[in-house]
């Protein structure tokens, strides 16, 4: 298949984009890359679907540098596809999902509400991925309640990024599969009224920070995503990208996780063909 590259256009909304990026130390030490590169693997209650896609994915993923990591679960067709899913990576802005559910998590348990401050705070973290927004909610919380959370929430593999460096959260895609799901779906750790806030604000991201995993998504579907780049001095640019697709029939999550690219465009063109893939494939076979 051709694979999707980003226009001129696209390429300065991606630098526009890079003032919401992380900034950390270029020389810190990254988790180590796994060596080989399993095939991609996926199982489906519907006829066919699990060995196309696999198929198309694969093809996707063709040539390119990145080491890239995905989970995505369907939950209409009851399809799942995963690689390198137990891998971590640094989670640069993606975490800010996890933090904003662990404030949510946290309210619920001391039951209150948000105050203007933190609705406010979460609004610019994840709609225009503000460092500083993040900052100061990941030091409300501290590494306790951060901890707490995703203990009750089932990421047994995510570790929190040391001190204030929370973009070097370690991540791996099951885990991201993992919190999309509890966004997306009742549960005793998320109130509806907090998986109602997340999503809304997912659904939220500034045009110039759309990118990712919405290529290819059906016009039908509500899109909620959050993205995170970071480039480091081990394994060049992390890019990854994490979205849920819901409404008229829509009800899947697809998280890549990608590091190794030697640009952010790489990184995106990386993802947006594995989203194209993945959407072409349950669009088709739901409708």
């Amino acid at each position: 298949m051709t694979h999707q590259r980003i226009s001129r256009r696209a390429r300065g909304a991606l630098s526009v984009a890079l003032i919401g990026g992380v900034l950390l130390p270029v020389g810190a030490a990254a988790a180590p890359a796994v060596a080989a590169t399993p095939a991609v693997v996926c199982t489906s209650g519907r006829a066919g679907l699990a060995a196309k896609l696999s198929k198309d994915i694969t093809a996707a993923l063709k040539g390119r540098k990145s080491t890239t990591a995905l989970a995505v679960h369907d939950r209409t067709t009851d399809t799942r596809c995963t690689l390198h899913a137990t891998q971590y990576f640094d989670s640069a802005s993606v975490v800010k999902v996890t933090v904003l559910a662990a404030l949510l998590w946290d309210l619920k348990k001391a039951d209150r509400k948000l105050t203007q401050r933190e609705t406010d705070l979460s609004t610019s973290m994840i709609t225009k991925s503000d460092n500083e927004a993040t900052n100061a909610l990941w030091k409300q919380l501290g590494p306790v309640k951060i901890k707490g959370f995703l203990k009750a929430a089932g990421m047994t593999r995510t570790v929190p990024g040391p001190a204030g460096a929370w973009g070097l959260t370690q991540v791996t895609a099951q885990d991201e599969k993992q919190l999309l799901a509890l966004v997306t779906a009742r549960n005793t750790v998320l109130s509806d009224n907090a998986r109602a806030f997340i999503l809304d604000r997912m659904s939220k991201v500034v045009p110039s920070q759309r990118w990712g995993v919405p290529a290819g998504a059906p016009a039908t579907a509500t899109v909620q995503l959050k993205n995170g780049w970071l480039e480091r001095s081990a394994h060049g640019w992390r890019v990854h990208s994490i979205g849920a697709f819901t409404g008229k029939g829509h009800d899947y999550l697809i998280t890549v996780l990608t590091h190794d690219n030697k640009t952010m465009a790489d990184g995106v063109n990386t993802i947006q063909a594995v989203a194209e893939a993945v959407h072409r494939n349950l669009t088709a076979a739901t409708t």
